[in-house]
């Protein structure tokens, strides 16, 4: 007999994360592991892959969905030949909480399936979101009920909106059920920008409020030929981060050279020995950033929502912008000082590929004590990171060259990298900062002191 199982949402690190693409419909075939919907959070698009091989017998998502942990996919059919279970999928597909609005009722599952709150066929309430079985959703918080046709946000969307010092009473839901997104609250703040509008709360109070002109409307098409392309989610959710951060980070940039003749011939030769391995020059640069926060540690640190306490942390988490079609994403490589440089290699070549393939997960995103962006294999002498908050620095690295350095009695060719060091004034001064960048350039230009 065919044997029915469910495929669930496994731990993806956060509750509410909307399915954005459903890549498989009722009646396909799938093979263990292939994807079947692609949920975005705050930080990451991911693809949640089939558990076991066989055939879809119901899809229990649709796009716009918010899921956890837990939350059923789809009932597969995983024995028995497809060909008789036609009925099965010509009843199930009659149910597809995605399909298009039938014109009779849409009928039930075709088998017992445990308790999992299923998309209701109509326009569900707010509670209509897919729990997680061992937890349901509690009920909703009066506190983000809103007038009008704006019923809710998740505690995750308000954090955010306290974060841009935005009034969530004042932004409209998109989602469903009129659930706001961070998109909506995203919409919010460009909107008040160009209009002038000041945020409100504790981001007022740190940046006096932005009376801004209008941005400006302009025809570009009466000048010559266009082409309009649409931003990637990811440059969009990232757009809003790096606007949040640059208004509201009093950003300081400090310029730093560290000679790396002989850390590169070391690197090379250890290359040579390892060949299976990639070894850049980053993970270098990561080992030098653990042992300046080490010596450092207030660069370890991140202010609280107050803004009136700084938390040094005692662990070393360190995140590594990687370019991606889509727009870069920063992993996080984590315990950076208790791995060897073999090491910091291999798992940094599994993380990237995995950005490339969106495949990342929430809890891969998140944590990062110190941010390092790498520019060194496509170019450029220097530039102003911005920092990634809540930490308070990040360090820029740009292209080494070989130049002509003096060592006293004469000029000797020497391989410079230029380096970049943004930190948040609030909590860096200008001094420390300088000790910090140049701690480092003497960390990577003697690689021994990496050992100390």
């Amino acid at each position: 007999m065919a044997d029915l199982k469910e495929a669930r949402i496994p731990d993806i690190g956060h509750d509410d994360v909307p399915v954005i693409e459903v890549l498989v419909k009722v009646g396909d075939r799938v093979e263990k592991e292939q994807s079947l919907v692609t949920l975005e959070s705050d930080k990451a698009t991911m693809e949640v892959p089939a558990p076991f091989a066989g055939v879809i017998r119901e899809m229990k998502l649709k796009v716009g969905d918010e899921v956890s942990e837990g939350a059923v996919i789809a009932i597969i059919e995983t024995a028995g030949d497809a060909g008789t279970a036609a009925p099965l999928a010509a009843a199930a597909d009659s149910s597809h909480a995605g399909a298009p609005a039938a014109d009779k009722p849409a009928a039930a599952a075709p088998a017992p399936v445990p308790p999992a709150p299923a998309p209701a066929p109509t326009a569900p309430a707010p509670a209509a979101a897919v729990p997680t079985p061992a937890q349901p959703r509690p009920p909703v918080d009066a506190s983000i009920v809103m007038s009008g046709d704006a019923p809710y946000a998740s505690p995750a969307i308000r954090a955010f909106a306290r974060e841009l010092g935005v009034d969530i009473h004042q932004v409209k839901g998109s989602g469903r059920g009129g659930r706001i997104q961070r998109e909506d609250v995203s919409a919010w703040v460009k909107h008040a920008l160009a209009s002038g509008a000041r945020p409100s709360g504790a981001a007022a109070a740190s940046v006096g409020g932005l009376n801004l002109l209008p941005w400006p409307k302009v025809d570009f098409a009466k000048f010559g030929e266009i082409e309009e392309k649409p931003l990637s989610r990811i440059q969009k959710i990232s757009g809003a981060n790096l606007a949040r951060n640059w208004a509201m980070i009093p950003h300081v940039t400090q310029h730093e050279d560290a000679d790396i003749t002989e850390m590169e011939a070391f690197r090379k030769q250890l290359g040579a020995e390892n060949k299976e391995l990639k070894i850049s020059p980053l993970v270098f640069q990561i080992k030098a950033v653990v042992a300046a926060l080490k010596a450092f540690p207030q660069f370890n640190a991140s202010l609280d929502e107050s803004g009136e306490k700084l938390i040094l942390k005692k662990y070393f988490h360190i995140g590594i912008a990687v370019d991606t079609p889509d727009g870069l994403v920063v992993p996080v490589l984590r315990d950076c000082d208790k791995k060897g440089l073999l090491d910091l290699a291999r798992e940094m070549g599994e993380i990237s590929k995995k950005a490339r393939d969106k495949k990342l997960g929430p809890a891969e995103m998140s944590g990062g004590c110190f941010s390092i962006s790498s520019l060194g294999g496509i170019g450029g002498t220097a530039f102003t990171p911005i920092v990634n908050a809540p930490e308070v620095a990040i360090l820029g690295v740009s292209k080494a060259a070989v130049k002509p350095v003096w060592n006293g009695k004469e000029f000797v060719p020497r391989t410079i990298l230029p380096m970049s060091l943004s930190y948040d004034h609030r909590v860096i001064d200008g001094a420390l900062a300088a000790r910090f960048a140049s701690f480092l350039a003497g960390q990577l230009g003697d690689i021994r002191r990496l050992l100390l």
